[in-house]
């Protein structure tokens, strides 16, 4: 890799994050993750409806076939628009990659739930937290909703943002598109019920690509809540003894470095329970996730901005 592969490697990391900071998430009919769902759905209508080995096979199939339709074309595009242009090839690498990731999108969505639970307006902070989790929450109250909230603060700041430059760090815009795609499956399919076969390798596959990513974000958390002086020794002891409480081998380790800092508790009903904090929780508690979820994802972004400047300067 010589030294102008590496400048540029570190302009399209800059150009993707002062996009998705300035400008976030594109309507929905001209975001390209929109149109990988829409994809995606058409794909999984001809899915068997019965049979689990069928529909096991059925959804690998359509995992692998859509990662190798989009990232070879990515791969092969970049590679051609790389010894063509250079300006061309940085717009276009930073266009791509800030599309694999979204942090001020997340932020939003969760303002919106503590804007609208501000304004006790319950039904519309239920209509906000779908953007946010998988649970039903036609019956969620005001605690629950706020626990909802904070806890995608947690898990999302994995998901949206420390993962795909994790894997943009490893293999570049390629693998930071990859990862969307396994990720934007999981998130559609990835879950018991109507989909528990289909969806089963999106969800295997994302859990494994999500392994390391996960930890480290738990990790930034506590860096974040340590900056921030919001209790990252409460934090610490709380991810050791809460992590494996999720079903999700990932999940638990941002949720409960987060329930942790916070002092608070944060609970799907039936499914778990974090933390054993004795605060109540509140909208400043969701200030305060928000906070910690930007200082985290500060704290990845400089780290993989280092990474680029370190190997520059070895080369």
């Amino acid at each position: 890799m010589d030294e102008m592969e590496i400048m540029a490697g570190l302009l399209i990391l800059l150009a993707a994050l002062l996009l998705d900071i300035s400008t976030g998430e594109a309507p929905n009919r001209f975001h390209p993750v929109a149109w990988l769902g829409n994809f995606i759905s058409l794909l999984l209508k001809p899915r068997p409806l019965s049979g689990k080995v069928k529909q096991t096979i059925y959804g690998i199939i359509v995992v692998v076939f859509t990662v190798l339709l989009i990232v070879a074309p990515v791969y092969f595009l970049l590679h051609y628009l790389q010894s063509l242009n250079t300006v061309l090839y940085i717009i276009v690498s930073a266009y791509l990659l800030k599309n694999a990731f979204s942090l001020r999108g997340l932020w939003q969505a969760v303002q919106r739930v503590k804007t609208s639970l501000q304004s006790a307006v319950l039904t519309e902070a239920r209509t906000d937290v779908r953007a946010l989790v998988h649970r039903d929450p036609e019956h969620l109250n005001d605690k629950q909703l706020m626990s909802a909230a904070i806890e995608s603060c947690a898990e999302n700041l994995c998901d949206s943002f420390v993962a795909p430059l994790f894997y943009f760090a490893i293999f570049g815009v390629p693998g930071a598109v990859a990862y969307r795609i396994v990720n934007t499956y999981d998130a559609m399919i990835g879950y018991h019920g109507e989909w528990e076969y289909t969806g089963k390798f999106a969800a295997r596959l994302d859990d494994i690509l999500n392994y390391i990513p996960a930890r480290l974000s738990a990790i930034f958390i506590l860096a974040a809540a340590a900056l921030c002086k919001i209790r990252p020794a409460s934090g610490w002891t709380t991810m050791l003894a809460y992590h494996n409480k999720t079903e999700s081998p990932n999940a638990g380790w941002t949720m409960s470095a987060m329930a942790g800092s916070l002092n608070v508790v944060l609970e799907k009903a039936g499914h778990y329970k974090l933390g054993n904090g004795g605060r109540v929780l509140s909208l400043a508690s969701i200030s305060e996730s928000q906070t910690i979820m930007l200082v985290a994802a500060s704290i990845c972004g400089i780290l993989v901005i280092g990474k680029e400047v370190l190997v520059a300067a070895i080369s």
